[in-house]
């Protein structure tokens, strides 16, 4: 069979040359077999957390079972009124509990406290100002504007008022002044009777009359 072997390049042995041109097609059809390819065409990995979506079953699953419950609670009542032919169930007989009660006395409580010293410490605190003083160049501030200002300091509630007099006054019901006048007349006639002497009397008795006419 060597002997029918037709190489490509020229040797001596036939049957060597044959050995070695197929150890040598074998190696490169390994290196063929076992190339990686340059570019990677191969489709995407595939995770299964993916695909199989854990916690929306689990999510699902919780769902499912509220519902259950629910309707299990509600077959319950239902039954309990078709045994019991209904009641009214609308009072909360039950004391209200609180777990919490201590802990919130206990806060409370360390609240107050603090804010007690807090207070304490705020009115023992001597103040860093003097209110007197300042009052006191309050005052002679405001003297030392009485002094410069064309116009007193009230000027304008004074004006207010003795408008508010006028005013007042121009209101009052005729009848009132009627009444005034009506007072002075009689006095105006007393005196004209008394400076007539009655029964031709003489002129000591009319003055006498006057004087006590004036008192």
């Amino acid at each position: 069979m060597h002997r029918a072997y037709q190489p490509i390049t020229p040797a001596n042995n036939k049957l060597l040359k044959k050995r070695w041109d197929m150890s040598r097609y074998d190696t490169h059809r390994r290196k063929v077999f076992s190339a990686k390819a340059v570019i990677d065409n191969k489709p995407p990995q595939t995770y299964m957390h993916l695909h199989l979506k854990l916690k929306k079953l689990q999510v699902e699953e919780e769902r499912l079972a509220t519902i259950e419950r629910d309707n299990r609670i509600l077959l319950e009542k239902m039954s309990f009124v078709m045994r019991t032919q209904g009641r009214v169930d609308n009072r909360n007989d039950y004391v209200h509990k609180s777990l919490n009660k201590t802990k919130r006395q206990r806060e409370l409580l360390r609240v107050t406290h603090e804010n007690q010293a807090i207070l304490k410490r705020i009115s023992s605190k001597e103040p860093h100002y003097n209110h007197l003083q300042w009052e006191d160049e309050w005052q002679k501030k405001e003297g030392y504007m009485d002094n410069i200002s064309k116009y007193p300091k009230d000027w304008y509630k004074q004006l207010t008022c003795k408008k508010k007099s006028r005013e007042e006054q121009r209101k009052l019901p005729c009848n009132e002044k009627r009444h005034g006048s009506g007072q002075q007349k009689p006095l105006n006639t007393t005196r004209e009777k008394t400076d007539i002497p009655e029964n031709g009397g003489d002129a000591d008795d009319s003055s006498k009359a006057e004087e006590s006419t004036t008192e």
